[in-house]
């Protein structure tokens, strides 16, 4: 049986074992730009023994961040920084991901610790757009809704940071097509009442998404992976689905989508979800199983034979592990000892694991 400490293979690409970190926004950038915050934050962590890193939510443009904190990647001057971090992540042996965002009607907020509410023009706000001019909830304006040309400049933000992308020295990029974000807000019809050919039916629905994804994947290069994240569920009667989920998977894995990582909500405030250790895991399962893609596994998990569990009984080819690896950076190497499984560590902290436990 396959298991956490194997290697996985994304097309020209060899992550070297089923750990990954999960996109997990810092709130710490200056117009975009990433700053020391950033390198040294994501450096930890590929010292860590995480065999993927996708760093957090990247903006297409300056009205697609969640806040005036997010990272870009809309324009020329946020390349550097970012490569630094990637070319950083690939020399400890982890591959550098990073995904790309537009948050649609959930822009224009606080940093993730300050209130989540519309942010006022005097606040460094702006005015958000959406699929429909559906607000998110309290304390956040009704969006502009994107006409044929809004939706077609969307387009070709997601290809222009993509290049950049590349450019930068990613590896891997992920869309973000999760967590009530722009591009989720087109899949539900709780956020989508457009009666267009982007509104109404699934097929249309889920326009957007393929748009993007054949877009994207036709500036990346053949030998690099590209991931989609998904909302399994949006937890809410007559919102988005599992089994839609799995339907868009099918077509997205004949696009060119090498791995579904899988989550859930994010679309509505008052969505009930029963959290709860690896609560997503078996939307994981049935998208691997039923859609026939690779998938990741994200949500509550923590303990190394939680993980190990999850990739040996095939619910999902990789696990993502945020919260713990933001408390602990070096979770994986202790996981490796914990399975009893070799795992590369830098040589300047080999002094600090015990004798025969590690690789290089």
């Amino acid at each position: 049986m396959t298991h956490l400490f194997e290697p996985l293979q994304l097309r020209g690409i060899t992550i070297s074992n089923r750990i990954g970190i999960p996109p997990m926004c810092q709130y710490s950038a200056i117009e975009g730009i990433a700053t020391d915050w950033h390198f040294v934050h994501y450096g930890s962590r590929a010292v860590g023994g995480a065999a993927m890193m996708i760093i957090e939510a990247t903006a297409v443009c300056a009205d697609g961040r969640i806040s005036p904190g997010d990272m870009g990647l809309w324009n020329d001057a946020q390349i550097e920084p970012l490569a630094r971090i990637a070319s950083f992540a690939r020399k400890q042996g982890c591959a550098a991901a990073i995904q790309l965002a537009h948050a649609g009607r959930k822009a224009s907020v606080g940093l993730g610790w300050q209130p989540q509410r519309t942010l006022k023009t005097i606040e460094g706000g702006w005015t958000p757009v959406a699929p429909s001019p559906v607000s998110f909830g309290e304390g956040y304006v009704q969006p502009h809704e994107l006409d044929a040309t809004g939706i077609r400049q969307v387009l070709a933000q997601f290809v222009a940071s993509v290049r950049r992308a590349l450019e930068a020295g990613f590896q891997i990029v992920e869309i973000h097509a999760a967590h009530g974000y722009l591009l989720h807000q087109f899949l539900s019809p709780l956020s989508n009442t457009r009666t267009d050919s982007y509104g109404g039916s699934f097929e249309n629905r889920t326009r957007l998404v393929r748009e993007v994804v054949s877009a994207v994947r036709a500036e990346w290069p053949e030998r690099l992976p590209l991931l989609v994240r998904l909302s399994a569920t949006d937890w809410i009667e007559g919102g988005w689905s599992v089994d839609e989920t799995i339907e868009l998977c099918r077509t997205l894995k004949t696009l060119g989508v090498d791995l579904a990582d899988i989550s859930s909500a994010g679309l509505v405030p008052t969505a009930k979800i029963p959290a709860g250790p690896g609560f997503q895991t078996e939307f994981a399962a049935r998208v691997r199983h039923e859609a026939g893609i690779p998938t990741s596994a994200v949500g509550l998990i923590t303990s190394p034979a939680q993980a190990d569990h999850i990739i040996r009984s095939g619910q999902a080819d990789m696990v993502l592990i945020g919260r713990e690896i933001l408390r602990n950076p070096y979770w994986p190497i202790g996981a490796a000892q914990a399975l009893g499984q070799t795992i590369s560590c830098p040589q300047q902290y080999l002094r600090s694991v015990p004798t025969g436990s590690m690789g290089r």
